[in-house]
C-alpha cells in the first residue's frame, strides 16, 4: 500500500483529533506549506545522462561519439574465434554454458562510451529526472524503441524486466538488487520511475538500474522462458543485433536488424557496422589458430605472447594480408591471478597461501615463457589511480583505524606497505623463496617427513590440485607444479573440459583447490563489489570464487559505496584494494597496456582506438574493397 503523503496524512490527523474548523485549517495550511517549500528544497535535474562525479563529457546535442568513424560504411562480416562449447543461449543461468555474445540482442536503458569513466547516456530514453540525492530516477522512454520483432518496447516491458532480475537472476546478483531498489512504478506507457531504499548509497543506483538489459515481456512469457534454467531460445531485444543461426556447440551467427530503431541515433552514429558477427568454436588455443590461418575465421585477439611472439610468420603474414597490430589500451588491468578455494580447511591458513605464491616465478615465467611481454599485477586496480601504492596515506588510516581498534584488521595494515606480488630470481627454482616457503609450512604445523611429502600432525599429506581448462596454460603451471612438489607438496595439473570447468567452480560444488580467475572491479566501484567480494553473497557467487567471507572488506564495501566525491572514492578504494592484496588469497599473474590484433586485411578501425575499449564488434568496418582484393588473390575463400 503506498505511503500517504505528508499534507494528506496531516489531514487525517486533524479529522481525528476531533479539533474545530479554524484549527483544522490552520494545521492543514501550515502542513501543504511545509509540503512546498520540501518540494522547493527537492531540486530535480533532467538530463540526457548522469555521471558518477562531476559533468558529462557529452553535451545534449552531440552529433556522434568522437572517436568513431560517422562515415564507416555497412557491411561485411566479422568472424571471431571463442574456446570451448556453449549449450545454452541464456547467459543469465548457472544451468549450461552460455554462448559468446548471447546478450548482444538486448540493451538496457542507459549505454557508456569508451573514452568517459562513470558516465551513462540515454540510449532507450529521451531524458531521466533524478534529485540531487539520487534517492530516485524517473527515464523518460523513446516511443519509437521497438523489439526485434517489431513489436514496441514499454515502460511494462521495463518493469517485467527488473521484476525477472530480481526474482529469478544469479543469486548473488538479485540479493544485491532487493537490497538497493524499494519499489518501481511505470506512471505511464513511456514512463518508469526506480525509487531507492532509505538508508543506502545511492550515487550509483540510477546507473545501475538504468544497465539493466530489458526483455519484452510478450515474447518471454510466449516462450515460457525462465531465467534460471538453460535454453535454446534466444532472448528477444531492441538491440541493433539479432540471433541468425547455430551449430550448437560450434559456432554462432548474429545479424544486424536493417529495421533496428536506434541506428539513427546519434550515440550510435559510426558504429554496429558489420552485416554479420559469426564466432567459431574450437577445443584450444592451437586448434583455434590453425583454424585462423586457414581463413576459417578472419579476426583474431590475440592471448598468448608464445603465439604472438612466435606464430606469425606464415605466408598470409609475410605477403601481407594479414595485420598483425598492437593497439594501444588504458583499460584498468583484468586483475588475473591463481587464487584460492578459501572454502577448504587448507587454504585457510595465510602463511600456507604465503608459502605456496612463493613458488611461482614470474620473472623466469615472463622472460622464458612470455618473451618478456608481460608486467606483473599486484593491484585489484591494477593501471589505474585507485590501487594502494606504499604506506596508508592518512586519509586511508582514518577509514582503516576504526577496523584495527575492532579487531578486523590486524595493526600492521596501518604502516606496512601494500601487499606485493613475490619477487624471485632468475631460475625456475628460486632458493630463497624455496627456504622461505619452507619455514612458513613449518610453523603452519606441515612439516616434511622421510618421503619428502609435508604433513600435518594427523599425518595427511598437504596435496594441490590445479584446475585447467586452457591447454595453453599447461607450459606456465607445470613448472609452478614442479616447484611446489620440490618444497613437498603433493601438487599436480588437472586438465578438464570447459564443461567439466563450468560445473565444479560453480556452487554448489566448488571443486577446485586453486583456479585461475580475475579479481573483478570497476575503476569507479560500487554496489557490484557485494557480488565480488561480499559475505553475504559469497556461498552463491559466479564471481567470488575464492568464498571470501571477511567482516572487514564488507565494511569497506560500504565505505566505497557511499563516497560522494572523487577524491573520497579514490582514498576509500586505496584502502579496500589494501585489504583485498593483505588478505593473501590470490597469487596475481600479469598484465599488457596492448590489445594485440591479427586480422586478415579487411577490416579497418578508427586512426585513435578509444582508451577503455578495442570496439572490434562496435566501431571497426569492413572494407569491401581490400576484401575484394583478397578474394583475387585466391586469400578468401
Amino acid at each position: 500500500m503506498r505511503q500517504a503523503g505528508p499534507a494528506v496524512a496531516q489531514a487525517r490527523a486533524v479529522r481525528r483529533t476531533g479539533w474545530g474548523p479554524l484549527a483544522a485549517t490552520g494545521t492543514l495550511i501550515l502542513a501543504l506549506a511545509a509540503t512546498a517549500l520540501s518540494a522547493r528544497a527537492e531540486t530535480v535535474i533532467t538530463s540526457h545522462g548522469i555521471s558518477t562525479f562531476g559533468d558529462l563529457k557529452l553535451p545534449a546535442d552531440f552529433t556522434h561519439l568522437p572517436y568513431v568513424n560517422p562515415d564507416a560504411p555497412k557491411g561485411g562480416e566479422l568472424s571471431q574465434w571463442m574456446q570451448g562449447t556453449f549449450d545454452s543461449l541464456n547467459p543469465f543461468s548457472v544451468k549450461g554454458v552460455g554462448a559468446i555474445a548471447s546478450t548482444i540482442m538486448m540493451e538496457s536503458i542507459l549505454t557508456g562510451t569508451a573514452d568517459e569513466i562513470g558516465a551513462s547516456y540515454c540510449l532507450m530514453c529521451t531524458t531521466m529526472e533524478y534529485p540531487e540525492d539520487r534517492s530516485w530516477v524517473i527515464f523518460n522512454l523513446r516511443p519509437e524503441v521497438r523489439f526485434s520483432d517489431g513489436t514496441p518496447l514499454t515502460a511494462d516491458d521495463v518493469l517485467f524486466s527488473f521484476e525477472t532480475f530480481r526474482d529469478k537472476g544469479l543469486s548473488d546478483f538479485r540479493t544485491v538488487l532487493n537490497e538497493q531498489v524499494e519499489t518501481v512504478e511505470v506512471l505511464d506507457p513511456h514512463r518508469i520511475k526506480f525509487t531507492f531504499r532509505p538508508g543506502i548509497p545511492t550515487r550509483d543506483l540510477p546507473e545501475s538500474v538504468g544497465g539493466l538489459p530489458v526483455f519484452s515481456r510478450a515474447y518471454f512469457e510466449k516462450h515460457n522462458l525462465d531465467l534460471e534454467e538453460s535454453s535454446i531460445i534466444p532472448h528477444l531485444g531492441t538491440g541493433p543485433y539479432m540471433f541468425d543461426k547455430m551449430d550448437i556447440g560450434r559456432s554462432i551467427t548474429y545479424r544486424r536488424n536493417p529495421d533496428y530503431w536506434g541506428k539513427d541515433l546519434p550515440i550510435n552514429i559510426g558504429q554496429n557496422n558489420f552485416d554479420t558477427l559469426r564466432y567459431e568454436y574450437f577445443a584450444d588455443g592451437n586448434a583455434a589458430f590453425e583454424g585462423f590461418k586457414a581463413g576459417i575465421y578472419h579476426l583474431r585477439i590475440e592471448n598468448s605472447s608464445k603465439t604472438w611472439a612466435e606464430s606469425y610468420n606464415f605466408p598470409a603474414v609475410t605477403a601481407g594480408h594479414v595485420k598483425k597490430d598492437a593497439l594501444p589500451s588504458g583499460a584498468k588491468a583484468n586483475g588475473q591471478g591463481f587464487v584460492f578455494n578459501l572454502r577448504r580447511a587448507n587454504w585457510q591458513d595465510p602463511k600456507v597461501r604465503q608459502a605456496i605464491a612463493l613458488m611461482f616465478n614470474f620473472e623466469w615465467s615472463n622472460q622464458t615463457l612470455f618473451y618478456g611481454l608481460y608486467s606483473r599485477i599486484n593491484s585489484v586496480w591494477e593501471n589505474t589511480e585507485m590501487e594502494a601504492t606504499g604506506t596508508p596515506s592518512p586519509e586511508e588510516v582514518a577509514i582503516l583505524q576504526p577496523l584495527v581498534e575492532e579487531g578486523l584488521l590486524p595493526p600492521a595494515i596501518l604502516t606496512d606497505e601494500a601487499a606485493m606480488a613475490p619477487t624471485s630470481g632468475e631460475r625456475q627454482l628460486d632458493r630463497r623463496n624455496l627456504r622461505a616457503a619452507s619455514a612458513l609450512l613449518d610453523e603452519a604445523g606441515w612439516t616434511v617427513g622421510d618421503d619428502g611429502r609435508r604433513r600435518n600432525a594427523a599425518g595427511q599429506v598437504l596435496t594441490l590440485e590445479f584446475l585447467n581448462a586452457s591447454p595453453q596454460f599447461d607450459r606456465i603451471i607445470t613448472p609452478f607444479v614442479e616447484n611446489l612438489n620440490a618444497l613437498g607438496i603433493a601438487a599436480r595439473l588437472e586438465n578438464v573440459d570447459p564443461a567439466q570447468y563450468e560445473a565444479r567452480t560453480r556452487n554448489p560444488q566448488y571443486d577446485f583447490d586453486l583456479v585461475t580467475d580475475n579479481l573483478r572491479s570497476s575503476y569507479f566501484s560500487g554496489p557490484e563489489l557485494k557480488q565480488y567480494y561480499g559475505s553475504a553473497t559469497a556461498d552463491v557467487s559466479v564471481f567470488n570464487l575464492a568464498g571470501l567471507k571477511s567482516p572487514a572488506v564488507d565494511r569497506l564495501i560500504d565505505v566505497v559505496m557511499a563516497a560522494d566525491t572523487r577524491e573520497d572514492l579514490t582514498v576509500a578504494t586505496k584502502a579496500l584494494d589494501r585489504v583485498l592484496r593483505a588478505e593473501g588469497y590470490w597469487i596475481p599473474q600479469w598484465f599488457k597496456a596492448e590489445h594485440w590484433v591479427a586480422y586478415y586485411d579487411m577490416y579497418d578501425h578508427p586512426e585513435e582506438i578509444p582508451p577503455y575499449a578495442l570496439g572490434v564488434e562496435s566501431l571497426w568496418w569492413y572494407n569491401a574493397e581490400k576484401a575484394g582484393a583478397l578474394k583475387a588473390a585466391g586469400v578468401l575463400k
